[in-house]
């Protein structure tokens, strides 16, 4: 592994730490070479550049996430409060996905934040 690679690695870390994640075992434990490239390209280059607050990266992924339907988002619903959001502006996220993503995104986003607040464990 290169120096560079081994800064981005760091850097990845570092914001998954901040974010709530540890060291993201459940992408580890599904692959290893996946969990390199999440860390190092995700994490370390794209939500370590500076201009946007973790806060903000994160409203625009859970959007983007409830938008595109995709069940990965109890993942950020569950960490969420590491970066300030509280149980009721999660709601007002999903709630505000209607006009724009649709009534069925938006359904399947609050039953997923239900379960995640209710305390089930969310899965890849």
């Amino acid at each position: 592994m290169s120096a560079a690679d081994n800064e981005r690695e760091k850097r990845g870390l570092e914001i998954l730490q901040q974010l709530g994640w540890g060291h993201n075992e459940g992408t580890r434990d599904l692959d290893e070479d996946l969990w390199r490239i999440v860390t190092e390209t995700n994490f370390g280059t794209i939500w370590s550049r500076p201009g946007l607050s973790l806060r903000e990266r994160e409203l625009i992924c859970m959007a983007i996430l409830i938008a595109r339907g995709a069940h990965g988002v109890a993942m950020h619903f569950k960490n969420a409060h590491h970066v300030g959001f509280t149980d009721d502006e999660l709601k007002e996220v999903v709630l505000q996905t209607i006009p724009y993503a649709g009534l069925p995104r938006a359904l399947g986003a609050m039953a997923l934040l239900k379960k995640t607040l209710n305390g089930e464990e969310p899965e890849l």
